[in-house]
C-alpha cells in the first residue's frame, strides 16, 4: 500500500468538499488514485443522499442562461438558506442553466450531465439538492433579472429592437411590481382572475342601491381598472412611477411573454 499524502487528501477534499477522513479513508482504499477515490466516493455517497430526498428542499436560488436566440431559466432547490447562498451552489445553479440550454424547448428534465452536476453537489453539501423547474425557449430575443437575493427571477421574451438596459428595466418592474403582472395584455389576464373579480363587484355594486344601469357601469368600470392593473404593458413603471411599459418600447417591438420565478412557490 501506497504512503497517502496530506496534499493528496487535501486535493480530494477540494474537488469533493468532503471531510479529510473520508478522503484519506477513500484514498487508502483505491491505493492513493485521486481520480479512483473521488468515484469511489460518488458511488458510495450517492446512495447515501438517495434516502434523504424526502427531506423538504425549500431554500435554493433562480438561474438564467442566455446564448443568442436561446434561454434557460431554472429553479435549483436546497434545504438551507446557507447552502443556498454558498458560491459553489451558486456557480452550479448557473452551470445547470447552461447545460439546459443545450435541450429541446419547453420543461426541461435532467439528463446525465446535470444529475452529475446535483449528484455532486448532494454529496458535498449533504443536503437534499434537487431541480424544482427548468425551461428552455428558443427563437426570440430575450432580457433577464436576477434579484440580488437570487429568489426571484425573470425571462422576458420580445421580438424588436429592445435594448438590453430597457428590457433589464422592464425585468426589474416584473419583479417588484405590485399588484403582479398576470399576462402581457389584456388578452393574457386569466379569465379566472377576471370573474372572480367581477362576482365580487357585482355584489357590491347591488349592494349600493344603484339602480341596475348604474351598476353595470360600476362593475365594468371596476374590471377596466383591474385589467390595467394586470396587463404588463398597461402598468406604471415602479422606476418612475408616471411611464407605462408601453411606452417603454420602441416603435415595433412587441413583448411576447415573460417568466417569473420565485424559490418555492407552485409552479
Amino acid at each position: 500500500m501506497s504512503q497517502i499524502s496530506a496534499k493528496q487528501v487535501m486535493m480530494l477534499r477540494n474537488k469533493t468538499g468532503l471531510s479529510m477522513m473520508e478522503c484519506k479513508k477513500a484514498l487508502v482504499e483505491v491505493d492513493g488514485d485521486i481520480d479512483g477515490a473521488e468515484e469511489l466516493l460518488r458511488k458510495k455517497l450517492k446512495g447515501k443522499m438517495d434516502t434523504r430526498t424526502d427531506r423538504a428542499a425549500g431554500e435554493g436560488c433562480i438561474a438564467i442562461a442566455t446564448d443568442g436566440n436561446q434561454a434557460a431559466i431554472i429553479e435549483l432547490r436546497a434545504e438551507t438558506d446557507f447552502t443556498a447562498k454558498n458560491d459553489t451552489f451558486v456557480d452550479a445553479a448557473q452551470k445547470i442553466a447552461e447545460a439546459c440550454l443545450g435541450q429541446a424547448d419547453g420543461e426541461v428534465s435532467a439528463d446525465a450531465g446535470i444529475t452529475g452536476m446535483i449528484d455532486e453537489l448532494r454529496i458535498s453539501t449533504g443536503e437534499n439538492i434537487s431541480l424544482a423547474r427548468a425551461l428552455k425557449a428558443s427563437g426570440d430575443n430575450y432580457g433577464t433579472y436576477i434579484h440580488h437575493d437570487r429568489k426571484t427571477g425573470v425571462l422576458l421574451t420580445f421580438s424588436g429592437d429592445i435594448s438590453e438596459d430597457t428590457a433589464r428595466d422592464i425585468c426589474m418592474h416584473i419583479t417588484a411590481a405590485v399588484p403582479r403582472p398576470a399576462g402581457v395584455s389584456r388578452d393574457d389576464v386569466p379569465d379566472s382572475v377576471i370573474e372572480k373579480e367581477r362576482r365580487l363587484a357585482i355584489e357590491m355594486a347591488k349592494e349600493s342601491g344603484k339602480n341596475e344601469e348604474i351598476a353595470a357601469k360600476m362593475v365594468e368600470g371596476k374590471i377596466n381598472k383591474l385589467y390595467s392593473e394586470l396587463a404588463l404593458i398597461e402598468q406604471i413603471f415602479v422606476k418612475d412611477g408616471a411611464t407605462k411599459i408601453s411606452d417603454l418600447l420602441p416603435a415595433g417591438a412587441t413583448i411576447k411573454a415573460f417568466s417569473r420565478w420565485q424559490v418555492g412557490e407552485e409552479a
